[in-house]
């Protein structure tokens, strides 16, 4: 009867830690510090903000609920759903383009009920669909295949373009550029097509809207208007400035406080936690994106199909893209484009697609050690 019992008890803890203790513990030891750093930087931006921090906490526990649920799911289910998830995702992005919501000038948001911004699941919906493309091409993937790929890859992101939304669709383009990549683009190919965009310039200028050029031309004297257009950079270079080697101490920030920072809860909080923690808090998130990033490259070389090695390693890139993005133009070395640093700052949707993310590459990594074993 006592060995019934343990055999039950035994099953049922058994069960629990399948089902819960499902997270790939490097990874998350990882993100929970960058959770804290992020917690300390938007307690502190968001002072003159009620609820905004509480807000924040919110779309964190969302986020790992997220990503519970994702890390659950097998890789082969995943590749089921990026056909139909990607043929939704551009129907509704045709959608935005004939019926869209306008607001401040851009076509983004579509209402179904609810509002929503389809090209943030572009965000996913791509690489899913590269990298299922290239899986049903395992062994004889040819050049016409990363032709296809390439048209896979410019009809959203020609469709998010025109909404106008610069830096979704620079993070949609590195999410599936990152895929074609890894799957085998020849370098001759890379330094081709790095010529013909050089080349291409000047038209892709004439193409630009007019606030695109503006943030072009802010970037490379943002004293021309240093009120105005320039305004952004010139504060958040201060902010970074004036932290030092150690900053200022945490809540003790002038230039956020004084509320010198334009969106300082949200695209520009790198300038609020420079401004604060300095040179060495810099030092330490640097490392920590590093880690995470180097801890998703694993996953991704050990992971034991072609797909899942893909989605993997476009999933981690991107997070390295939305920060080195982020940290760029607030550095004042990149154009302002509205790119949020990952898992700092404030933001519901940007947040739960990151944790969205995190969970597939946990998902790959667990399953690969269900099949091992």
């Amino acid at each position: 009867m006592m060995s019934m019992i343990e055999d039950s008890r035994g099953n049922l803890l058994q069960a629990i830690r399948r089902h819960f203790f499902i997270f790939d513990r490097p990874l998350m030891v990882i993100l929970s510090l960058i959770l804290l750093l992020g917690c300390l930087a938007v307690s502190s931006a968001a002072m003159n903000f009620p609820g905004r921090f509480e807000g924040h906490l919110r779309n964190i526990f969302a986020g790992i609920f997220v990503m519970w649920i994702a890390a659950m799911i097998p890789p082969q289910k995943l590749m089921r759903f990026a056909v139909p998830v990607y043929a939704i995702g551009m129907a509704l992005l045709v959608a935005v383009a004939l019926f869209g919501l306008i607001k401040n000038g851009a076509r983004r948001w579509i209402n179904i009920g609810i509002i929503i911004q389809p090209s943030e699941i572009m965000k996913l919906a791509l690489p899913l669909t590269l990298a299922w493309y290239f899986q049903k091409r395992e062994g004889m993937i040819r050049w016409r295949d990363f032709v296809v790929a390439g048209i896979i890859l410019a009809l959203p992101v020609g469709l998010i373009m025109r909404q106008p939304d610069l830096g979704t669709s620079l993070l949609v383009t590195s999410a599936g550029f990152f895929v074609i990549f890894f799957a085998g683009l020849s370098w001759r190919l890379m330094i081709g097509l790095v010529a013909a965009g050089l080349a291409s310039l000047p038209l892709v200028w004439t193409l630009l809207h007019d606030y695109q050029r503006n943030r072009v031309m802010t970037l490379l004297d943002p004293t021309s208007d240093p009120l105005g257009k320039g305004f952004h950079i010139i504060q958040s270079t201060i902010a970074i400035g004036s932290g030092g080697l150690i900053g200022k101490g945490w809540l003790n920030g002038t230039q956020s406080h004084l509320e010198f920072i334009p969106e300082r809860t949200t695209d520009f909080i790198f300038a609020v936690f420079s401004e604060e923690f300095g040179l060495l808090g810099n030092g330490v998130l640097l490392v920590l994106y590093l880690l995470l990033i180097g801890r998703g490259l694993i996953i991704a070389a050990n992971a034991p199909t072609l797909f899942s090695r893909l989605l993997a390693g476009a999933l981690t890139m991107s997070i390295f893209t939305y920060a080195f993005v982020n940290m760029g133009m607030v550095s004042g070395i990149l154009p302002v484009v509205g790119v949020p640093l990952p898992f700092i700052s404030y933001g519901g949707t940007a947040f739960v697609t990151l944790s969205l993310g995190i969970g597939i590459l946990m998902s790959i990594q667990r399953h690969r050690k269900l099949v091992q074993t």
